[in-house]
């Protein structure tokens, strides 16, 4: 992945037949995805429960080669950055509001080799991740409150991807929640580059012209 603001979506998996969890994967790689969006919950931090690292092991010896974003909604995201390292994630994106020392947990992410996510839940003001962003190698505004699929965009999240865009315009900035292409370019215009679509893709029958129309409308603020 390019270190700068490039237009990248990443399907989450989340919404998909997750007994087929392989075939489905493989089938949004060969319809254009740039990355994989694999949600963890742990049934804490938020109330939903999905997978953990030995599902993310299997996967990575299956799909060797694309760029999977682990998007840990858990507590003590410190806890399982060496396991996601060995399971294969390529980025490590912890919530904010779940960590107790910011700047350790990015330290510890990045010598386990991984890039650096850090999310925000909607109820977050933006001012609180500013400190941290110069840290990370990613930013992620979330646009529904994380935990469940399917739920409505809040288009008022993007005052949000604004600010930091403004602030940090080297930085890949993702949205995540109801993403679609009714919406895809309040997203890119306000500064989001990396577009996590559940439904509107994974659930669509013809995944690879959703994803190549949510591509066109963010090449179009973040050409190639």
């Amino acid at each position: 992945m390019a270190c700068g603001p490039k237009a990248m979506i990443g399907p989450s998996i989340l919404n998909s037949d997750l007994s087929m969890l392989y075939d489905e994967s493989e089938k949004m790689i060969n319809s254009g995805a740039d990355y994989l969006h694999l949600d963890v919950m742990d049934g804490h931090f938020v109330p939903n429960l999905t997978f953990g690292h030995p599902v993310v092991k299997c996967l990575r010896q299956k799909i060797p080669k694309s760029f999977f974003d682990m998007h840990m909604m858990v507590e003590n995201p410190e806890k399982w950055v060496e396991a996601m390292a060995d399971a294969g994630a390529n980025q490590y994106t912890f919530h904010i509001e779940a960590s107790k020392d910011v700047p350790a947990l990015c330290r510890k992410i990045k010598e386990a080799g991984m890039k650096v996510g850090i999310g925000l839940k909607p109820g977050t003001d933006v001012s609180v991740v500013l400190p941290y962003g110069p840290l990370a190698d990613m930013l992620l505004v979330m646009t529904v409150e994380p935990g469940f699929g399917g739920q409505k965009f809040m288009a008022d999240m993007m005052s949000k991807v604004e600010r930091l865009r403004t602030e940090f315009p080297l930085v890949n900035i993702e949205v995540d929640g109801g993403v679609s292409p009714a919406n895809i370019d309040q997203c890119a215009k306000a500064g989001a580059n990396m577009i996590v679509s559940g439904s509107a893709v994974v659930k669509s029958p013809q995944p690879a012209e959703v994803i190549s129309q949510l591509k066109q409308a963010v090449q179009k603020v973040f050409p190639e």
